[in-house]
């Protein structure tokens, strides 16, 4: 993946701009000595790293808009930066860039039970604003993988989901309104606490942006009352391709569970050596939850167990309390730190119809024997949205390079198949190259002309998202 060249003429003025940005923050707010800037080299594609020019972390919206303002000025790239969880490369520095971290913005400014909303600033983890308003009864449904760690104001960058979205939605389904600083520090307000605000749909283009319009500071979040129950089911299949016709089929039958998730055998392995979740001997399991009264989940589950039946499943395990629910997830809240145990991955992130899921599989199988690259699959099949686990080993010369050719296979497989290149991990840099197998020139046209009115100098996370010969071109106008 090629990393661009740093612009020489911001490098040399570094300590002029450090000096400029001390001058509007507080003391403890930059950070410009290497060894400490090296902290923020990386997100979770830590395949990739450069060292930033320096960090501003801020406290306050004033103090992320006097930032803006002077690189705005100085013509220094941002990069906004959550809780860096990115699988994407999303908040990766460039040598040149000033990164904004927001870390430090985490609080929760206004609870409405009345009205189920809740603001935050955006720097606020994912879990943490569940734990804010459960002991009301209330949740935030959007549950990513690294919900302990990620940010909101990741979330709404990469319009981010989780294993309850088939049911509650990703971010943008529960966003009602952001705070955003633009480039040259102006603050503007965007929806809000209500159903729907008056005007351009701006929200809409925010949410899913990647950090390119600007730096989104707080967040009117939609909170749900709790379910009265919860009960989830795991069924174990003999392949990968019996156990998509399983979601298909459950999908087709108007059944909404609240989550499909699916692993595969090797995932299954490295979680139950990981865990000991107890997973049964399978090459391929679903994991399905369905919520609401003791009458209503009996139901549902009732029905996924005769459409599973149709399918002859190695096992159909349902969890009878709250112990046995727990294990069930177990292993597929553990499966990317357990896959890390036993090798190096690269994380992808595409979305198909849930009807293509067997023949997607079994091509998946097809590539990986092609390659001679192991593929585990552990994703979100109720909405199509995929990820296989491309094991490799980053200290072999030459692995790296075919993991991503790989990869690249498997994601414009998931656009020939009528999906797309990005379900929740967003483009970043990983998948930045590939955007011209998903759009047309005269599309991506149209997405870089949005970004000219937000950002026209393109200071805004560089090299991100559009393909690096379009941004450069941008970037020299």
């Amino acid at each position: 993946m090629e990393l661009p060249k740093a612009d020489a003429r911001v490098i040399a003025r570094k300590a002029q701009i450090v000096a400029r940005l001390r001058a509007v923050l507080p003391a403890d707010a930059v950070i410009d000595a290497p060894e400490e800037t090296r902290a923020y080299e990386c997100d979770a594609l830590s395949a990739y790293r450069c060292p930033p020019l320096a960090v501003v972390l801020p406290r306050s919206i004033a103090e992320v808009a006097a930032a803006l303002k002077v690189c705005h000025e100085e013509r220094v790239p941002v990069v906004p930066r959550g809780a860096g969880t990115s699988l994407a490369g999303g908040s990766m520095p460039t040598e040149d860039a000033i990164v904004l971290g927001l870390a430090r913005m985490s609080a929760v400014l206004e609870t409405d039970y009345e009205n189920r909303f809740i603001r935050v600033e955006a720097g606020r983890t994912n879990l943490s604003v569940t734990g804010a308003v459960e002991a009301e009864g209330f949740f935030y449904a959007p549950d990513p993988s690294s919900q302990l760690a990620c940010a909101i104001s990741g979330n709404i960058a990469m319009n981010s989901g989780g294993a309850h979205c088939l049911k509650y939605g990703v971010t943008t389904n529960n966003l009602l309104g952001v705070t955003l600083v633009t480039m040259a520090g102006e603050v503007v307000e965007i929806g809000g606490p209500w159903s729907d605000a008056g005007g351009l749909d701006l929200l809409a283009l925010v949410c899913g942006s990647e950090g390119q319009l600007g730096v989104v500071t707080e967040a009117v979040l939609r909170i749900l009352p709790k379910p009265e129950g919860a009960r989830p089911v795991l069924i174990g299949f003999s392949s990968n391709e019996i156990a998509g016709a399983c979601v298909a089929d459950i999908i087709r039958a108007g059944i909404l569970p609240v989550a499909i998730e699916f692993m595969d055998r090797p995932c299954i392995e490295a979680t139950e050596a990981f865990c000991h979740a107890g997973y049964p001997d399978c090459e391929a399991l679903l994991i399905v939850e369905c919520e609401g009264a003791p009458a209503e989940i009996d139901e549902q589950l009732g029905l996924v167990r005769q459409i599973a039946m149709r399918h002859d499943p190695v096992e159909f395990r349902e969890a009878r309390d709250g112990d046995e629910a727990a294990r069930i997830w177990l292993g597929r809240k553990s499966a990317f730190g357990a896959m890390g145990q036993i090798n190096d991955y690269m994380c992808l992130d595409g979305t198909i119809p849930v009807s293509s899921l067997p023949q997607v599989l079994r091509r998946i199988g097809e590539l990986s024997e092609e390659y001679g690259l192991k593929v585990a699959n552990v994703f979100h099949a109720g909405d199509g949205n995929m990820h296989p686990l491309i094991l490799y080993n980053a200290n072999e010369p030459g692995q790296q390079e075919l993991c991503e050719a790989l990869g690249a296979e498997i994601l414009k497989l998931c656009v020939e198949m009528g999906g797309c290149l990005t379900g929740e991990h967003g483009v970043g840099i990983e998948k930045r190259d590939l955007m011209g197998v998903q759009f047309t020139a005269a599309d991506l046209e149209a997405q870089m002309r949005v970004k000219d009115v937000f950002d026209p100098a393109w200071l805004l996370n560089p090299v991100k998202v559009f393909p690096l010969a379009a941004s450069a071109t941008r970037r020299a106008g």
